[in-house]
């Protein structure tokens, strides 16, 4: 390659995508574009950013396979980061098979590392987990910073904040050293994620928020926490997921709510069963139901009968808590995928939500009535967006692959 190239390829390492452009702006070979790709990606220009890889991995010989890969990844990122999440990862995983057998250890680490992020991001916690355990060490420092970025990000969304911030600490250390404002201003966004209020602890008497470090020092209390957050009922080392029986779950939190009181019958059916009035056939279904919980929860609860309903009886507990997500919203998972900042289409957020395409439709449909996202374009080019949730880590509000640990 050229001095040009070379230069240029010099300031996109450095985080100066300006520098780079003022000396490949004009070329039209298959390095100039790809480095011209890359800057522009760097710059935001995502959907020019992906024309023009695309040009380079064709402009590339078909003997310069190396080279084409290199386009692969860079483009997956790209797509990654402009949300496309249905964006082909075998074209990816071939290209990092391809760089790792011509030696190249950097962009093969960073295709795999885009793999993990994308799981991540679509909610597949332990299958990023495990693909993470097994990458080798990150051979640059962007990539070790990237590697503890996803601990962290594992870590919140676990409810482990200590684990997060030792990740952040190393994180911030590595962003210091590259001296890439992107990569520090990243690191930042991370810490206040982690000190932002993550959770409701609501009582019979009163509702406050928690941070991270107070949810994890909750459940590792004596207390008998309905957790809201992980679909489960938790005292110390002790969870019962109820993740797959969302009707134990809210049974559960309403008997809560009433401890140390009974909870009546209307109450339980009509919010277990989301009806009006509870009549006899709803009353039947709730003494079923009632029997599965009281089975589910035998290690760390008893439920007993009362004359109005039914009442919570925890074993050697002294409190009964409940915890919720940060704000009460019935599309927060929606709302917590489009705050990024990004744009999403439909398609991607059906893929990161575990839901059909129609069904995410219509709930952008419902939000964007109440003026809380927005759409920019057309058919399949149309894509929707929100502002940040403001005051709340909107980790746990993200769809995530159960079971969780």
């Amino acid at each position: 390659m050229d001095s040009l190239i070379n230069a240029a390829a010099g300031a996109l390492s450095r985080g100066d995508p300006l520098a780079a452009l003022k000396l490949v702006a004009l070329r039209d070979d298959a390095p100039g574009l790809a480095l011209r790709g890359i800057a522009m990606s760097q710059l935001g220009e995502l959907a020019r950013a992906r024309v023009l890889l695309r040009s380079a991995a064709h402009a590339f010989g078909p003997s310069e396979l190396v080279f084409r890969a290199r386009c692969v990844v860079a483009e997956a990122e790209v797509a990654l980061a402009s949300r496309e999440l249905g964006w082909p990862v075998r074209r990816l995983e071939a290209a990092g098979v391809t760089l790792e057998r011509h030696g190249d250890v950097l962009n093969a680490a960073h295709a795999r590392y885009v793999v993990v992020r994308r799981l991540l991001l679509i909610g597949q916690l332990q299958a990023a987990q495990r693909m993470l355990a097994d990458l080798p060490a990150a051979p640059s420092p962007a990539l070790r910073l990237t590697h503890e970025l996803i601990v962290a990000h594992l870590a919140m969304r676990r409810l482990r904040p200590t684990v997060a911030r030792a990740a952040l600490a190393r994180a911030s250390r590595i962003a210091l050293r590259a001296g890439i404002p992107a990569l520090t201003a990243e690191v930042g966004t991370a810490l206040n994620q982690l000190e932002a209020p993550a959770a409701r602890l609501i009582t019979r008497h009163e509702e406050r928020t928690l941070r991270l470090r107070e949810v994890e020092t909750l459940l590792r209390s004596d207390a008998l926490v309905i957790d809201g957050l992980r679909h489960a009922v938790q005292r110390g080392e002790v969870r019962i997921p109820l993740a797959a029986r969302p009707v134990l779950l809210s049974l559960a939190r309403t008997l809560a709510l009433a401890w140390p009181g009974d909870a009546t019958r209307e109450q339980l059916a009509t919010q277990a069963f989301r009806l009006r009035h509870a009549d006899e056939t709803v009353r039947a279904r709730l003494r079923v139901e009632i029997g599965r919980l009281r089975r589910a929860l035998q290690p760390v609860a008893d439920i007993s009968a009362t004359p109005r309903g039914f009442a919570l009886a925890p074993r050697d507990a002294r409190r009964v808590l409940v915890l919720a997500r940060p704000v009460d919203e019935q599309h927060a998972d929606v709302l917590a995928l489009l705050s990024d900042g990004e744009a999403w289409s439909t398609s991607s957020l059906a893929l990161a939500l575990g839901a059909g395409q129609r069904t995410v439709q219509r709930t952008l449909d419902a939000l964007a009535r109440a003026g809380k996202v927005r759409s920019s374009g057309r058919g399949r080019a149309c894509r929707w967006a929100s502002g940040p949730l403001p005051g709340i880590t909107t980790l746990l509000l993200l769809p995530a692959g159960l079971p969780t640990n």
